[in-house]
């Protein structure tokens, strides 16, 4: 059985979380990219231009691509051969915290949701444990920012409703968000499941690479419909106009309830970030 150790994941976590911070995964900048060659609307393309020189400063100067560093969403996948040494999830917070105090980066978790104050090193992180097999840990950092966040949404609709209805639903979170996420959007897109699960098929859509369609092919037509549709709305990068609103949506499903059709939308800015680990 193999051993790792509480502090391997507290290091590992900290350093994941200033690696997201600073630079997007490969995949996002070049959806970016892709979007800014295929740009005829003037004011998109030097609006993407301009996205795209934040990125590179960023890397430059080792400084955060966006102010707001984000809520600490950290997803890993436990080898059930695996043997910590150690109190895991305490492990991970405090990866959390020496990351955004080591790495200079904001802290922006309210200590209570009403009453808020400050926690003052961006904990708790927001953690997704799954078993799998294997004696690994993979662990992801997705630092998750309000703005595109807030315009996240789930409804729980009728069987009658129907696939029309899981459209109509995205295409309508999509118009409502506007400008206010800072498009162009990435969206994690859950079907099935349960009130609570299918917001978390939303959020763990978020990890998969742009580009990267789901297995069942079904699904992955759906991916590509409804790319091309958000894409034709034209609210464009930070809302300008243009023709690139979305650079990519991932749908996660599970078996439902046969009175039920939840659906969740989590929508998720330009700077989707994301660091990934295996030990």
């Amino acid at each position: 059985m193999k051993e790792i150790s509480a502090e391997l994941i507290t290091q590992t976590v900290a350093s994941l979380c200033i690696k997201a911070n600073l630079e997007l995964p490969p995949d996002v900048k070049d959806a970016l990219h892709e979007a800014y060659e295929k740009e005829t609307f003037a004011s998109a393309k030097e609006t993407l231009a301009l996205l795209e020189k934040n990125l590179e400063l960023a890397s430059q100067k080792q400084i955060p691509v966006c102010q707001d560093t984000g809520a600490a969403c950290v997803f890993a996948q436990v080898g059930q051969d695996v043997h910590i040494t150690g109190d895991f999830e305490k492990a991970i917070n405090d990866g959390v915290a020496k990351g955004y105090t080591e790495g200079y980066l904001r802290k922006s978790i309210a200590s209570d949701p009403i009453r808020r104050g400050n926690t003052g090193n961006n904990t708790p992180a927001f953690i997704t444990t799954h078993l799998v097999p294997g004696e690994n840990i993979t662990l992801t950092v997705l630092p998750k920012g309000f703005g595109s966040e807030n315009m996240s949404r789930v409804a729980m609709l009728k069987p009658s409703d129907g696939i029309e209805g899981v459209k109509n639903f995205v295409m309508e979170t999509v118009k409502l968000a506007g400008p206010n996420p800072c498009p162009p959007v990435v969206l994690g897109i859950g079907i099935g499941g349960t009130f609570d699960k299918v917001t978390a098929l939303a959020k763990q859509a978020l990890i998969r690479p742009l580009g990267q369609r789901n297995k069942d092919e079904y699904y992955a037509a759906l991916e590509e419909e409804l790319l091309e549709a958000i894409n034709k709305t034209g609210i464009g990068p930070q809302g300008f106009g243009g023709r690139t609103t979305c650079l990519g949506l991932a749908i996660e499903i599970l078996p439902t309830h046969v009175a039920g059709l939840p659906v969740a939308v989590n929508v998720s800015c330009h700077v989707t970030r994301r660091a990934t680990a295996v030990l």
